[in-house]
Order: structure tokens, then sequence, then C-alpha cells
């Protein structure tokens, strides 16, 4: 295995084929594609060696398979949106063809992240003897794969987990997403949601805040919101009581969000305007600057891990395992801002464990369910150095404190 096929250009998907070209060892052949091929152009102007590029209709399943064909890779890495998860899927299945992807499919119509729509496919892609991996991003991806290396080498039995995501960083704009505004506004505005002792607990859009220590960031107030990798790791990490995600906003960013969706901006149904049906998020994405275009000023860093609480040989324990990233050194090295780099590097070191059979299977899985010590070992190389330690008992009170 040594031929990937790369479909989405974007931001992230620009730094998944540029690291692929820096990868020449391990992926001989590159092929990028797009609904624009401009977008694909310049991606192949600014990779350090020879790419391939195409375009292509995502949401159409005979073009995909068409180009699929064509390349004749071994792999499918999906960058694009969410919405082309199904298509994509059945497309690798018709041409015989692993499969990746970094979000789970959301259907346009309603702002719904859950797995319910791809894990069927599993018995489908087992019967071709294919291998899909979903959600092999940063979160989801690297911070499931964290919670997989606690469960193998930290736990006997892992009871509680936060998922923490700041990004302190500055683009110096009055308001912006750091990815696809349509998706990042959806996720943010949805109702929150939680996991405990075996139920799931709905709340207030940004009801639950706590102020969180970030490793080389400091305490940020962060919200509780849902995110699609809790839907996962409840069904793969066991003697689990507990499971939240948190993320930071900006006061900023909030004063913006509320004014949008009190004037209904972030509607995702459509209104009439003059005659023409207009879905006002995505009127609104074309009004936001393009997440590739902060890269060039952003300041600062992220920094996103995971915080665990459970038991290694009847005592106690608390640990953190983590990354941080510069916005400044992502964009010295591929030409994008941190959030797009965390996002794009874990796909291709993902195809790096398919390629060297670290990662084998038949069926769809999510990235828990696989070797977690190949991975990180490679993910350091790769840009993305992690790191884990053990809590000391007065640390990140005001998580604890919270009580859902």
């Amino acid at each position: 295995m040594d031929n990937v096929l790369i479909i989405g250009a974007g931001a992230a998907g620009s730094v998944v084929a540029k690291k692929c070209a820096m990868n020449r060892d391990v992926f001989k052949k590159i092929h990028l594609a797009s609904r624009r091929l401009e977008s694909c152009r310049r991606v192949q102007a600014a990779a350090k060696t020879p790419i391939d590029i195409s375009q292509v209709d995502a949401d159409n399943v005979a073009e995909t398979v068409a180009l699929i064909q064509k390349v004749k890779p071994d792999l499918v890495i999906n960058m694009a949106l969410p919405y082309q998860d199904l298509p994509i899927m059945d497309a690798c299945l018709e041409a015989g063809v692993h499969y990746m992807d970094t979000a789970n499919y959301e259907p346009r119509e309603e702002a719904k992240f859950t797995y319910k729509w791809q894990w069927p496919y599993h018995d489908t892609y087992k019967a071709k003897g294919l291998m899909a991996v979903l959600g092999c991003g940063f979160d989801p991806g690297v911070t499931n794969i964290f919670c997989a290396y606690a469960q193998a080498k930290l736990y006997d039995e892992i009871h509680t987990i936060d998922i923490i995501d700041c990004n302190a960083g500055s683009h110096g704009k009055a308001f912006a997403t750091n990815f696809n505004p349509e998706i990042n506004l959806r996720e943010v505005t949805q109702r929150g949601k939680y996991w405990k002792d075996g139920k799931w607990i709905e709340i207030d859009p940004l009801s639950i805040s706590a102020m969180i220590d970030y490793p080389d960031v400091g305490p940020v107030k962060s919200y509780l919101i849902y995110h699609e990798e809790e839907e996962s790791l409840v069904e793969n990490i066991k003697g689990l009581k507990q499971i939240r995600f948190w993320m930071t906003f900006s006061d900023n960013y909030i004063k913006h969000l509320e004014v949008l969706s009190n004037v209904g901006m972030t509607r995702i149904d459509p209104v009439m305007y003059k005659g023409t049906p207009v879905i006002p998020m995505e009127f609104l994405k074309h009004l936001l600057p393009e997440p590739s275009s902060l890269a060039e000023t952003y300041t600062g860093k992220t920094s996103i891990g995971v915080i665990f609480t459970g038991v290694k040989n009847g005592k106690k324990q608390r640990h953190i395992i983590w990354n941080v990233c510069d916005h400044a050194e992502t964009f010295r090295e591929v030409g994008a801002q941190a959030v797009s780099y965390t996002t794009g590097v874990p796909p291709v070191v993902g195809a790096m464990m398919m390629f060297k059979g670290h990662w084998k299977g038949q069926g769809v899985f999510n990235v828990e369910q696989l070797p977690p010590e190949p991975f990180l070992k490679e993910l350091g190389p790769q840009g993305l150095p992690w790191h884990v330690r053990e809590l000391k008992a007065d640390e990140q009170g005001s998580l604890f404190a919270v009580k859902t």
C-alpha cells in the first residue's frame, strides 16, 4: 500500500496533502481532488514534492467511483465536509478501496452529530474485505487514541474522561471561525450533552462552564458542549462513569454568536428572500473569512488533551495527556494555522498505520479500537508531540468541582 487519494482541499485537506508529500517513503503516489480545481492547484504548487490533482463532486457517487477507478488508490482520505461522508463511503464500497475520515456524518438539514449512519456500514465493509477508519482527526481522533493508551497503559479502569480543547491564539479578526464556519457554528449552537451513569444528559447551549488550566496556556474559561468522540468512547472505554467535552470561546466570540443567533443568522432551515429560498447559515458562511486566510497572521497556541480519573492496582489515579501546537510554527511549515494542522496531521499518521500494517481489519472502526502505541510513536515526529503526567491533588480543582 502506497497510493493515497485525498478528497477535499480546504484548510485541513491541504495540510494532509502537504504532509503526505513530505513522506514519500510511505506515500509513493498522492492524488488530491476537490470540487474546486483551483484549490487543488494552490496546494499542488505549495507541496514539497509533486502531487496529482483532479476535480470531483463528492456528493456524486458515480463521479467519485470513476475518479477512484482512475487513480486506483489503496486508501481514500475524506477531508470534505461531513455531509459527504456517506456518498464517499458508498463510492469506496463500490470501487473496493479502504476509507478514512476525520469527522462523522451529519445531514444538512439537522445539526445532529452521531455515528448512527456510519456504524451500520460495518457488515458491508467487512463482507468486501475493506477497512473504514472513522474520526481520525485530533478531536475526534488523537483524543480517542489518548483514551485507548490510557486504558491500555495507565489504568485498570477509567472512571471519568474530560476532553479539553483550547485555542489561545489570536487571528486579529472581529469574528471568524477556525474551521469551516457552517460546521463550526452548527457544532456550537446545538444543545450540549454529556454522558453520566449510563445515560445521556442534555443541557442548553453553553450553559455550563469551568476554568480549566491548559498546559502552556494557563486557566481559560471553557464551555461544556457535545462532541462526537463521546459517543464512540462510551462504547469502547470499559468501566466509564462519565465523559464530558470542554472547549474555549472568547467573550468576543460568544457576543457575536449570541447576536447572530438572535437575528436568525445561524438557522439551517431555508427562508424565502425575494422569492428565493436562502439558508441563513450558508449565507453567513460566505460573509466570514476563510479559515485558511487566518494562518499568516495567527499568533498563540492550541492546547488540547484529555484528563482522566480511574484506578490502577487498587489506587485512585488522575492523569492528563496533551499536545500543544503553535500557530506561527505550523504556518512556517505548511502555511496553515494550528487548528487546521492538528486536524490534518492525524489522518496522515493514520494512513501510515494502515500502509505499514499496524492498523488492519475488516469493517468500520473508530480509532480507539486500533493499536494506540504505533500511532503515538509516529505522531511526535510528524509535528504533534504529546505528553503525559500524573496530576497532583490540587490541580484542575475548578474542573473537578463542576457537578454534572
